[in-house]
């Protein structure tokens, strides 16, 4: 069933089932941010590609379906399934919504390369304000490895342990922005690594698997410092709906949010471990590629070298 997901300072006040691995897929709601945002990426996305097929240019299957089935997919299945739904309910659920919108949308949009798929199909004139922005200074800050990679880091800080998460939790469209926020941040820290679009920041492939390797710690180290506090995160709100009908299937708020930590800490670096993969075969690759472009330069300059006597 598809309902308007109800406002953050309402769960108090409303009344969800009890929570179960089967309400993830079938209790659906819409936030209205995360949807328009939704409509506008994937339309602009098909229209790209729909452009680029209609002049006989390829484009590969693989790069639509990371971003909108598994990017898109993955946004849409973050903020409007049941996790959603029970989002603002469970930190536990939160905590999984969390690491699917700062980790795994942002590395499927950019393996589904749309910054080189609007190069390939905007007109003249949008096409050059798109690579105005793509080289201005703002975007060079921003996707500045090392300032990516401390933005990266410290917001789960920032939103954990100040104000900003009990805004998020009575304030509907704090709540929504804060889903485009985690998107938004693991984007310019995992977009130049993946080095799929030619965005601003990019960095060599041993530095791109060093600042991977760099991001394990600090989720662990954020997981670990949940799972060991004994001070509630959003503890108003969430004791609150303990205190209401929902108190006859809700679990201690304490040990909820120990769960909470504990899957920061272990799909971090699970996610973290497989982008890892990622890069190490890229680099790979990409250094046999440059090998065999170095055998070919040496074949021609041997093939130009006269022979001694000839």
């Amino acid at each position: 069933m598809l309902l308007p997901l109800p406002l953050a300072s309402e769960d108090a006040l409303e009344t969800l089932p009890r929570f179960t691995l089967g309400r993830v897929f079938t209790d659906w709601g819409i936030d209205p941010i995360p949807f328009v945002v939704t409509v506008w990426a994937v339309g602009l996305y098909a229209l790209g590609v729909a452009v680029l097929r209609r002049r006989g240019d390829h484009w590969p299957v693989g790069r639509t379906l990371s971003f909108v089935g598994l990017g898109m997919g993955s946004f849409v299945f973050a903020t409007m399934s049941g996790l959603g739904r029970y989002d603002t309910t469970l930190l536990s659920v939160h905590m999984v919504q969390h690491m699917l919108l700062s980790m795994v949308v942002p590395l499927a949009l950019a393996l589904g390369a749309p910054v080189t798929l609007a190069l390939r199909t905007l007109p003249p004139a949008p096409r050059r304000w798109l690579l105005a922005v793509i080289h201005s200074r703002v975007a060079k800050v921003l996707a500045f490895a090392p300032l990516a990679f401390v933005l990266y880091i410290a917001s789960p800080w920032a939103l954990y342990f100040s104000p900003w998460y009990d805004a998020s939790l009575s304030s509907s469209f704090v709540h929504q922005m804060m889903h485009i926020h985690l998107v938004l941040v693991g984007t310019l820290f995992f977009w130049p690594l993946m080095g799929v679009d030619p965005v601003p920041g990019r960095v060599s492939h041993p530095f791109r698997v060093l600042l991977t390797l760099m991001t394990l710690p600090f989720h662990a180290f954020l997981g670990v410092t949940i799972m060991g506090q004994e001070t509630l995160i959003g503890g108003e709100h969430y004791l609150a709906l303990r205190e209401g009908p929902m108190g006859s299937w809700l679990p201690p708020a304490l040990e909820d949010q120990h769960l909470a930590g504990g899957i920061l800490w272990a799909s971090g670096d699970l996610i973290g471990v497989l982008f890892f993969a990622v890069l190490f075969t890229q680099w790979v690759r990409s250094s046999m590629q440059e090998a065999r472009r170095e055998d070919r330069r040496l074949d021609r300059e041997e093939r130009r070298t006269p022979t001694p006597g000839g």
